[in-house]
């Protein structure tokens, strides 16, 4: 994690545009389809130096794989726990549900049918090791091709929680049971990133979302609350090996372009999340329905010791916020934390997080990207 407090670095949130032809491959994955192992390896590889040389050329500081090898930030563990066989139709989150005709074009996607979760049927163990070592190999690599010096690098891996809440549990006893399953499998994943050196980034949008689904819709604050609660303990366990300072948290309301009018207020939900083992936390603040959350940080402030990355480009439209703007949401930010906590620059969410579901025109995702960086820059010279 940087801790400089004389400059605001800049990052991202994971997910970048895949090029055609892998998304070709991972759709023919999520068919059933044999592939190639020769071909798919060629073309990750490919895909994985291309987007890092994007990055080096936007002129990013902290930069990751773009998570070219998934075909989404959590439904990739399908390919690393055991026991998960199927699916079943999804409830549509609270807010949809109030606009049905919207939320039939909202999620349409090519490779992945969003209208379907994962089941779980069996023990869930991680049986990843083969497929997290070949992405962490083929990202060192892309690395040493490259040969910028990045100021830092990060790789994303889902929370407990997030695969827990997208994942229909049929074998146990209980959501707690599930949920604690699923932390000591996912824990082998955050330990053998961790031991690269590289920052862990944990993506967890349900410790913000709980509220927008079915199960919380109707339910009151304390018990969104105790939810909350109840997802950051599992995420602690998970993370008993990892020193805090080795991660970052990303959370969201869910990177879709959607009324979002039932999302939980952020002030509501910050001590719960403060409860975190981690020491930097990524929140969105260009959202138009969170543009005003800033001052969540000024009412809780955040732990010391820890970086924040407010998110300061939106990743559901096509426009591209103006530079200007950029440094303004970073400037309340900067207001509304202590002078010593540092800054770093990043968008809402991932350009990718779901393979073939790209709201953003791949380029103008990579100028939303420059305008980040030059934003930062121009908060910078008006903050230090």
């Amino acid at each position: 994690m940087t801790k400089t407090t004389d400059r605001i670095h800049t990052t991202h949130i994971g997910s970048l545009p895949r090029p055609p032809e892998l998304l070709e491959l991972l759709k023919a994955h999520q068919d059933g389809e044999d592939i190639d192992e020769d071909e798919w390896t060629t073309t990750v590889a490919a895909a994985t130096n291309a987007v890092l040389e994007r990055q080096a050329e936007v002129g990013l500081d902290v930069v990751n794989n773009g998570e070219q090898p998934r075909v989404s930030f959590n439904w990739y563990v399908a390919d690393r726990l055991s026991g998960i066989d199927g699916t079943r139709e999804q409830d549509l989150w609270a807010d949809l549900q109030a606009f049905p005709e919207y939320a039939e074009e909202t999620f349409e996607t090519d490779i992945i049918d969003l209208a379907m979760q994962p089941v779980v049927t069996g023990p869930v163990e991680y049986t990843g090791h083969k497929e997290a070592e070949a992405e962490l190999d083929g990202f060192r690599d892309a690395l040493e091709a490259a040969d910028t010096d990045f100021d830092g690098t990060f790789v994303t891996s889902a929370s407990p929680s997030i695969v827990a809440t997208t994942h229909v549990d049929e074998y146990y006893d209980s959501y707690e049971e599930f949920l604690f399953a699923v932390a000591d499998a996912m824990q082998k994943e955050y330990e053998l990133i961790a031991e690269t050196g590289m920052t862990l980034q944990l993506d967890a949008p349900e410790l913000l979302t709980i509220g927008q689904t079915s199960a919380y819709a109707d339910e009151s604050l304390e018990e969104i609350r105790d939810a909350t609660r109840l997802h950051v303990e599992a995420l602690n366990k998970a993370l008993e090996n990892v020193p805090a300072e080795q991660v970052r948290l990303h959370t969201c309301w869910g990177s879709y372009e959607g009324p979002h009018h039932l999302d939980t207020d952020l002030v509501d939900l910050l001590p719960e999340i403060y409860d975190a083992d981690i020491t930097g936390l990524s929140i969105e603040q260009a959202n138009p329905r969170h543009q005003h959350e800033y001052r969540a940080f000024a009412e809780h402030p955040l732990p010391d010791g820890w970086t924040l990355l407010p998110g300061v480009v939106d990743v559901k439209t096509n426009i591209i916020d103006h530079p200007e703007t950029i440094a303004d949401r970073l400037e309340r930010a900067a207001d509304a934390v202590d002078d010593e906590t540092p800054l770093v620059a990043a968008p809402d969410c991932g350009f990718g997080t779901q393979a073939g579901l790209g709201m953003v025109h791949p380029e103008i995702a990579w100028a939303k990207l420059e305008a980040l960086v030059e934003g930062a820059e121009i908060a910078t010279e008006r903050i230090y």
